[in-house]
Order: structure tokens, then sequence, then C-alpha cells
């Protein structure tokens, strides 16, 4: 009962400072979303500030040609280890669900050098999907020197320059940002800072989403425009310095699609020369290769916060968790898996 309070509290404070004004906050993060659909907290919200959800489940936003390419090192008999949530991903023709070839479901990227390591006979993959929040692991075990017979599908983004794309297109008309706390522990907040939008860092219990709300609703309200960090217990300013480095020793920053995106410039990772030996692309000649869109899918528009899944004639139907169309129906970070399983009515609860 008292976080129901002080989340009505909030809720009233928000309505006050938004009187008279359209406010539409974007998210970045997937367990925002799970919080805010879980929690009921758009119900407490006036119908004049609306959050949506962006780029910010990293399974999500990964492109089908890296699942072909995934896909068809599967069919070539590499051993493939990834994480479950990618298994259901639709690629163009298959996901890894329905490929045939070898797959495990691992919970790192350790366990599958380990697998590497006790089967040398064996070519083991790992598929390396995330945000800056797991590029650091990726890179630790690159400097490690993992066995010859291991290799890496680098499918690592970054979140700024998502957000930089999302803002001069102005197709969602953002009035700002709720930040990804888990991203920020790795990056700091001086990136987040070349864009004039408010914009707040926040954790992921439901009040402390709703108190990142009421602050972004505050900064919009009188006309600011900071990056205000509601989650100081964690994310620093400077970020994580050791893991920044060893990402910067690892990786070069490169173009890469995104899943329902274009190109967008300086947005992802691809290992430096001198370990492109790990880079399983190149070492077995897989090319990637754009394919058509899913025909009435809204997932590309839902990444970039110009739909919401109940839009889609698919959601519930054609489309659910068991049997996706789309890669937001797959994993427990995407909008469409979260709106299946817990809709819109839900009340403050406790965790």
């Amino acid at each position: 009962m008292e976080e129901e309070q002080i989340a009505k509290g909030l809720a009233e404070k928000i309505d006050r400072l938004a009187a008279g004004r359209e406010i539409k906050i974007m998210h970045i993060c997937g367990t925002h979303e799970y919080a805010i659909t879980k929690s009921g907290i758009r119900s407490l919200l006036p119908k004049n500030v609306k959050v949506v959800m962006g780029p910010g489940c990293p399974v999500c936003v990964t492109p089908q040609a890296e699942i072909d390419a995934v896909v068809e090192l599967a069919e070539q008999g590499k051993v493939i280890c990834t994480y479950g949530d990618l298994l259901r991903v639709p690629g163009t023709k298959s996901s890894l669900y329905d490929s045939v070839g070898e797959i495990h479901i691992v919970q790192s990227i350790s366990q599958a050098v380990d697998y590497a390591r006790e089967h040398p006979d064996k070519e083991v993959v790992f598929m390396a999907v995330g945000f800056e929040t797991t590029a650091p692991t990726t890179a630790a075990v690159v400097l490690a020197s993992p066995p010859d017979n291991f290799s890496i599908l680098v499918s690592h983004r970054l979140v700024p320059p998502a957000m930089k794309w999302l803002l001069q297109q102005g197709e969602a008309s953002l009035s700002g940002f709720l930040l990804p706390g888990h991203v920020c522990t790795i990056s700091g907040i001086e990136e987040y800072e070349q864009f004039h939008v408010p914009q707040v860092i926040a954790g992921f219990e439901p009040l402390q989403v709703m108190y990142g709300l009421y602050m972004l609703v505050k900064q919009i309200a009188e006309g600011r425009a900071e990056v205000e960090n509601a989650y100081a217990s964690v994310v620093k300013r400077e970020g994580n310095v050791k893991a920044k480095h060893m990402m910067a020793e690892v990786f070069d920053v490169c173009d890469i699609v995104w899943r329902g995106f274009p190109v967008i410039p300086e947005s992802g990772f691809k290992l430096k020369p001198q370990f492109e030996k790990y880079d399983a692309l190149r070492k077995y000649g897989i090319t990637l290769k754009q394919g058509r869109e899913t025909k009435g899918c809204l997932c590309n528009e839902l990444l970039r916060g110009i739909k919401e899944p109940t839009d889609c004639k698919l959601f519930g139907k054609a489309c659910t968790p068991l049997k996706p169309v789309g890669a937001c129906m797959v994993s427990t970070e995407g909008a469409c898996r979260i709106w299946y399983t817990y809709g819109r009515g839900a009340k403050i609860v406790k965790e």
C-alpha cells in the first residue's frame, strides 16, 4: 500500500507539471518496459504524458541478416552457442530454433569458451548480442586468448548513436529520454550530454521508474535539457573505466544496421585487425545479406517509438511467443512479449 501511495503521489505531481503539454518520453531499455507494463505505470499517468518503447531490446534490434548468418553457420555444422532469447528470433527463412544444427543455450560467453576447450574437434561460434552492458565480457574473453576453434559473431550495438538517429529523424516527436541504467553503468554520463533534450537515468523498480518519469516531466516543464542521474547508487559520471578500456582495446567502432533502422553511423563494434581470427563471419566466409521485411509485422515502427504492440493486427493472433512473427515477441525484453504476458491493466505491486 505504501508503494501505491507514493506512486500515486508522483503521478499527481506529473499531472500538475504536465498540464497543457503533450509529452512523449522514450525509454531505451527492455527492463524498463517490463517494469512499466507489469506494474501498470502507464495507467497512472495523465493521458497527455505518453511513454513509448525504443530500440532497447538487444535481441529485438538484431537484424534478419545476422540471424540468417548464424543459421547458415549452424547448417554448415558449426556449434552455435547463444542466449535462449535468440533461438526463436526470425530470420528471412528460419530461426535458430527451426534450423538444422547443434545449438547450445549458454548463460555467458565464458561458457561457450569452456565448451570449445572441452571439444577441440568442434568449431564453436558464439553470437554476441547486446549493448555496452555485455560488450565488455566479449572483450575480456578475446583478451584472454580463447582456443582456435572458437569464434564470435559480433552483434554488439551502441545506444547513443541510435538516440542521435531518432532525434535527427524526428518521426517520433520525442520530448525526452528515460536512459538505460545498465548501459550507463558502463558508459557513464558524458556521451549523453551531446543531446539537448531532457534525459534521466533511472533504476528498474517501479518506484524508481516513476521517480525518473517525474524528474523528466519536471525538466520539460521548467524548460531544461540536462542529463540527470536518478540511479546514482550504481551509475557514476565516468562509468566503468576498466570496461571501457577493454572495449577500446578489442573493438573498432563501425556503421551497422539495426532491425527497424537503416545503417546507423558508428553504432556498432567490430573486432580490431589483430583479433580478426575470432571473427566468425570472416573465418567462414559468411556475407551478411539484407532480406525482405516480414509482411504485416510492426516491429520496425515499434522500435522507433511510432507504434505500440496492439497497433499490430498480428499481435496475439498470428504472432505469439511460441510462434513469433516479429523479433519483439521473442525476447523477455521485447515489448510485444511483455504486453502479451502482462497487458496494460496491472497495478503497482511489491516486487
